[in-house]
């Protein structure tokens, strides 16, 4: 498993919240004031300084494989301006920033102000990506104008945002017409044998490990989120319905992950 284990509750929830830019490291680095629950906030902040680690760990390092393809499918090329939605440390906007090159420009956005740091910081040890800005800000109202991205890539996020047309909506918003947008995240499977070998796993690896990290509680839910998700069928539904002219969903790694990819 990948980063999808440290996102149990990338949650966003009406309340009052905002935080200060004044212990940001990088120019590239804009705070915002956002709305979203202050415990899901804490949360990330919390994992953040493990996060990276876990996430070799509890997938073997398999989640650059599923990273790699989902930014493939997004379609971003040289000169592109995209966006990485709920970017947590980085990975996917490293990425990005690879495929649009020097004269494109990638923004990460997340809620996790630690985690944007990190992202930020490692961003500074490899100069290659001095075209990432980092945005804290709020998937659910995303602070763009319509149609300003070429791409955009969203990991492990739009499985417990708590109103997931309302977020499709404003990726469909700012998206450019005939661009695409690849959603990674756990494949809700239909199939039986799938689903068992999944929840196996969180069990008996992922909960046994986040709790060695001192995470046990940030994590015994993360099944629970899972049987709340949508299905491959589902999600492509979803896309459609808010307006999106078409909608595929590929399962990976034997359907214990998802990518839906989606064009505007």
């Amino acid at each position: 498993m990948a980063t999808m284990l440290l996102l149990p509750f990338r949650t966003l929830i009406p309340s009052s919240s905002s935080s200060s830019s004044s212990s940001s490291s990088s120019s590239n680095f804009r705070p915002a004031p956002l709305c979203c629950s202050n415990d899901r906030q804490a949360l990330f902040n919390r994992i953040a300084p493990v996060y990276d680690n876990l996430n070799d760990l509890l997938s073997l390092g398999q989640h650059r494989i599923w990273k790699r393809m989902t930014v493939s499918w997004a379609g971003a090329k040289a000169g592109d301006h995209v966006l990485d939605i709920c970017c947590g440390s980085g990975d996917l906007s490293f990425l990005l920033s690879q495929k649009v090159g020097s004269d494109g420009k990638v923004t990460g956005l997340d809620f996790s102000k630690e985690q944007l740091l990190i992202a930020s910081s490692k961003q500074h040890s490899k100069n290659c990506f001095s075209n990432i800005e980092w945005i804290e800000g709020d998937a659910l109202n995303l602070p763009f104008s319509d149609g300003s991205f070429d791409a955009i890539t969203m990991g492990y996020g739009l499985r417990n945002v708590v109103d997931r047309p309302k977020a499709m909506q404003e990726i469909l918003r700012v998206l450019k017409a005939g661009s695409r947008v690849a959603i990674l995240d756990f494949n809700k499977s239909e199939e039986l044998l799938t689903s068992t070998i999944t929840e196996w796993i969180i069990d008996n690896v992922v909960v046994p490990v986040a709790s060695a990290y001192g995470l046990l509680e940030d994590y015994k839910y993360l099944k629970t989120s899972i049987r709340g998700f949508l299905t491959g069928k589902e999600l492509e539904k979803l896309a459609l319905e808010v307006g999106f002219s078409s909608a595929r969903h590929y399962e990976l790694s034997g359907g214990l992950m998802g990518c839906m990819v989606a064009m505007r």
